[in-house]
């Protein structure tokens, strides 16, 4: 029996994967190409050229929607984290431009950018579709029923009609399963951009055939998103004016924290933006101690800067995984603006974070019944297990020859190809 043509789609906070299976082929990661360069990850960003009332907004994804952004002399529109106002009931949709978009529309619009950006063609209509889905989705007080329903919307404009859910975590699982030779008991630790997912399961071989007990699951809303958070946290916003003060009928009151939370997390800028925080600030500036710090403050969020200070946030990150020490700079602070930041600092910063991140855990094995010793494998996947603190975390726990990894950024997608070729893959899904 051919197996249906499938495709298999990790939407990730920060970075969408998509991988195609079915027919006599193996797995083949989806891939675009932008001038020289080949890849699979495609940053999960979208951005409207408004072209004026005559015409239709144009929309683009990934790298595209980032280079217009950056150089279109047009007003344009740039959403990032987009996943993270899925699960919020508050977010009830935007206006682009005159144009409202629901999120299911914004969902769709990215999907249909980053599909006809991509080298591989397929019907829609005639492809099962399979998604990862968090354990637990990010944000405050996150909506489970409410993602689905957005999530099946947003799959149906694209022109998608059989669609599977399967849990993240499930996903790598059963990607990094197909090297197993004897019964296996995995944690598989799925640690992203928005969060940090947790799933345990079985997988056993009966008469050649593959098959998988789940055990338990958990997870909780930290990840690489919140590690960036901490560099803005100690290495930018002081020189934003956090931590300063403003006279007020003759009292000096420091200027309120949360207004730099509100910057320091780059997905609500466009909402912070148009706010009547915002523009208190800049009422405020006259009556600031450092008001040159409070009117950098305003030029960056004036000026849309919340991607390039992302980037330039987690390219230091990167490189503090392989160096005990990285140069932060960014140009928007000023031409002579530069911060060394020592790995072991930064790991100070993360360790209430880990520390969550272990306490998930803790739970996902409590509701298992199960203890580190009934965990033969480990594996980790995702960006953020790239972190040294975090991998040195798991290796305490469970000894370093029991985590694994390998194809950390495409094997959820994968994995959900590969069940979605299954004839029993129903059996994998949950119910959305």
């Amino acid at each position: 029996m051919c197996m249906p043509t499938t495709i298999g789609l990790d939407f990730g906070t920060s970075n969408t994967v998509a991988v195609q299976a079915g027919g006599d082929r193996p797995t083949q990661a989806v891939s675009f190409k932008d001038g020289d360069e080949n890849f699979t990850s495609l940053p999960t960003v979208l951005s409207f050229l408004d072209r004026g009332a005559a015409r239709a907004l144009n929309a683009e994804a990934g790298p595209w929607a980032i280079r217009q952004f950056l150089e279109s002399y047009g007003d344009v529109r740039f959403i990032q984290s987009l996943k993270t106002f899925a699960a919020s009931a508050v977010f009830k949709g935007t206006g682009v431009f005159g144009v409202r978009f629901e999120f299911e529309d914004l969902m769709a619009t990215f999907l249909k950018c980053a599909f006809e950006r991509a080298g591989t063609t397929f019907d829609p209509s005639a492809t099962r579709l399979v998604v990862g889905r968090p354990v637990e989705f990010a944000g405050y007080n996150p909506d489970q029923e409410l993602t689905m329903a957005r999530y099946r919307k947003a799959f149906r404009k694209v022109g998608f009609e059989d669609i599977l859910f399967v849990m993240e975590p499930v996903g790598a699982a059963f990607s990094y399963a197909q090297s197993l030779d004897r019964d296996t008991t995995i944690l598989v630790a799925d640690l992203g951009g928005g969060t940090t997912d947790y799933s345990i399961m079985r997988f056993e071989t009966e008469a050649g055939h593959l098959k998988a007990t789940p055990l338990g699951r958990g997870g909780i809303g930290v990840a690489g998103d919140t590690f960036d958070y901490r560099i803005i946290d100690n290495v930018v916003l002081p020189k934003l004016g956090k931590g300063s003060s403003y006279q007020s009928m003759g009292k000096t009151l420091e200027i309120p924290p949360n207004l730099f939370s509100n910057f320091a997390r780059w997905h609500m800028l466009s909402i912070f933006k148009t706010s009547d925080d915002f523009k208190e600030m800049k009422k405020l500036v006259r009556w600031c101690l450092e008001p040159e710090k409070i009117e950098l403050f305003i030029d960056l969020v004036d000026e849309d800067q919340g991607y390039p200070l992302y980037k330039s946030v987690s390219e230091t990150k990167a490189l503090l995984s392989f160096e005990d020490e990285a140069e932060f700079s960014f140009a928007s602070l000023g031409p002579d603006f530069k911060a060394s930041v020592a790995r072991k600092n930064f790991e100070n910063w993360i360790a209430p974070d880990l520390k969550k991140m272990d306490k998930a855990l803790d739970a996902t094995l409590e509701k298992a019944g199960l203890d580190e010793n009934d965990i033969d494998r480990v594996f980790m996947t995702g960006g953020t297990s790239f972190v040294p603190a975090v991998r040195r975390q798991f290796a305490n726990r469970f000894g370093q020859e029991r985590i694994s990894g390998g194809d950390e950024l495409t094997s959820v997608a994968n994995g959900l190809a590969l069940i979605g070729a299954r004839e029993d893959a129903d059996d994998w899904a949950i119910a959305a």
